[in-house]
């Protein structure tokens, strides 16, 4: 883990927040290779959950709500870690977290692993982050940022169910950021105070909760092997013990995913909500937020499927998951270690570079660009002189690229490029006219 954080920076992916003032712990801004990332991990994640089905819509709601939400929920009272301190040194520690690291099931066992002092008894901590709206910052102002986005869509319930032309089993999606005051976050962009989410509530008649429930596991796995290309081996399925579930779930699922120093970790939730969040905020607000069924004259508060998504460590799941190293290059023969980021193309930042043969001859950077020109308003594209033709396929390797496309004194001639596989490094010609017919079909 500690190579793979190194590279994030080195190359751009990931950066620590507020650095040049020390930093500020559980932040972290993305460079211009991890923000493009990021967008792509989204984009597929829309045209795969919602793009691609009739019966699922988006939404994207305010960060701030009105504090009642946050009431009706449950998160006010239940949102909360187990939070110990020790009396010496007075650092904060997860009391769950020491106790699972050290196998025990006791605190009482344990000292601080920072000085060794006593540690005080454990006390509940709500980790939501709290603000104030207005000018006066008393208890009639208070505000929290929202530590999740599903709320937001159960709020709007009734909205998409009055605008939208739409008939249960319906889904909406959202994409968006949450804050949690986590008391010890950790593990680079793992676990973090700030992260965005990418959540559906799929909403269905009660009685069919345990078929769309199955399904919703079957389809999230089959986004992450098939279209994000995540190996099935560094993959796993844990399903919660029933003393374990959450106070509104009726079973959950954790989609796992096998991180370097880490181990297996979650990537993705999938709760069976049951009926918990809509009949709270219809008591809680007055509104009634139940569906009526016009083929069989039923209304009832629909059931909920919610898979959840960590767009932050999926992406590092997927950094991950591609990062290879070879000792003497590729080809064995070399002096120095290569790095190869094997990302699905739909997911590299930059899906091609090009790269003009040598960059002292104006004939052929004068090409080059030409054929920049053509790709980038098409594909996110990277133009690249600097160094040899070699150092500059290595450099576009090690950042994800899938294709490098060469022009040469060949080109000046045939009107074509040598396109180069960041996989399979083999190489083939292509007319430069029919160089956005290829990538459409491989990138």
């Amino acid at each position: 883990m500690e190579k793979i954080v190194s590279f994030c920076k080195r190359k751009g992916f990931v950066f620590q927040s507020s650095e040049i003032y020390g930093g500020l712990g559980g932040f972290y801004d993305y460079g211009p290779l991890g923000s493009q990332m990021k967008k792509n991990i989204k984009d597929s994640y829309l045209n795969f959950m919602v793009n691609s089905r009739q019966n699922i819509v988006s939404l994207d709601s305010a960060i701030i709500t009105n504090s009642k939400v946050w009431e009706a929920s449950g998160h006010l009272k239940n949102f909360t870690d187990p939070l110990t301190e020790c009396k010496s040194c007075h650092k904060r520690f997860r009391a769950d977290h020491l106790m699972e690291k050290n196998n025990v099931n006791d605190l009482s066992l344990l000292k601080c692993p920072e000085c060794g002092g006593e540690l005080m008894d454990v006390r509940n901590f709500n980790l939501m982050l709290k603000t104030f709206i207005g000018p006066v910052e008393d208890a009639s102002a208070v505000a929290y940022l929202r530590p999740e986005t599903a709320q937001s869509i159960f709020i709007n319930f009734k909205n998409v169910l009055d605008t939208q032309r739409i008939k249960i089993p319906f889904g909406i999606a959202q994409i968006g950021k949450a804050f949690r005051n986590e008391i010890t976050p950790s593990n680079f962009i793992f676990r973090t105070r700030e992260f965005e989410q990418m959540e559906m509530e799929f909403f269905i008649k009660p009685g069919e909760q345990e078929k769309w429930y199955k399904y919703w596991i079957s389809e999230s796995m089959r986004w992450y092997t098939e279209v994000l290309g995540i190996k099935k081996e560094n993959l796993r399925v844990k399903e919660a013990a029933k003393e374990d579930l959450a106070h509104y779930a009726i079973a959950c699922s954790d989609i796992e995913y096998n991180f370097p120093s880490i181990g297996w970790s979650e990537i993705e939730g999938i709760a069976s909500r049951g009926d918990y969040d809509l009949s709270q905020h219809e008591k809680f607000s007055g509104q009634e937020l139940k569906y009526f069924d016009e083929a069989t004259k039923e209304k009832y508060v629909p059931y909920v499927i919610e898979p959840s998504v960590g767009v932050d460590r999926l992406m590092l799941a997927l950094i991950c998951d591609a990062y290879s190293e070879y000792e003497k290059g590729r080809s064995q023969d070399g002096d120095s270690m290569e790095t190869v980021l094997k990302l699905n193309s739909k997911i590299s930042p930059v899906k091609i570079a090009v790269l003009p043969l040598v960059k002292n001859k104006e004939v052929i950077t004068s090409k080059a660009k030409e054929v920049f020109d053509l790709l980038s308003p098409y594909f996110i594209s990277e133009y690249d002189e600097t160094g040899t033709v070699g150092k500059r396929y290595r450099r576009q390797d090690e950042i994800g690229t899938p294709f490098c496309v060469t022009i040469d004194f060949e080109t000046l001639e045939d009107n074509a490029v040598t396109i180069r596989n960041r996989d399979t490094m083999e190489q083939e010609r292509v007319l430069i006219s029919e160089l956005k017919e290829y990538f459409n079909k491989n990138v």
